[in-house]
């Protein structure tokens, strides 16, 4: 799987993104020497799972985190909020959101500002309470 191969050439990484298979298309998200303009391409893709493992991605640009934080699959909105480099704003933003999976990777992710974890600690769904705890403590 060109995930695993972190010597996949950027060309062919480049050339495996608009593979018809859904599956070659999410490892070429998740790969971590996919070339940006690649990763802003999948980001669109039509499968949510496609576009979740690109929400995943360390290497994508924060204006892409911000447009696939309002997408309307949860799954996606998930993977932005597991992104180290997802916007203190973003992530607070996404702290409210309606699914209890997304809150808590809200919760487990370490550039989540106090305020939010606060709150989060407090959350309907004690998942979304201990995991926020534990960064508080």
């Amino acid at each position: 799987m060109t995930n695993c191969n972190l010597s996949t050439p950027s060309d062919v990484l480049a050339k495996l993104s608009t593979d018809e298979d859904s599956w070659v298309r999410q490892s070429v998200a998740r790969n971590p020497n996919t070339p940006v303009d690649v990763l802003v391409s999948l980001s669109t893709d039509g499968d949510w799972s496609v576009r979740r493992s690109v929400a995943k991605n360390p290497n994508t640009p924060v204006e892409i985190l911000i447009q696939l934080s309002t997408d309307k699959y949860s799954y996606v909105r998930c993977g932005v909020a597991q992104n180290p480099n997802t916007p203190v704003d973003v992530l607070v933003s996404l702290s409210t959101d309606s699914h209890c999976s997304i809150r808590r990777s809200v919760a487990q992710n370490a550039n989540t500002p106090m305020d939010a974890l606060v709150r989060l600690s407090q959350d309907s769904n004690w998942i979304v309470r201990e995991f926020a705890r534990a960064l508080i403590h």
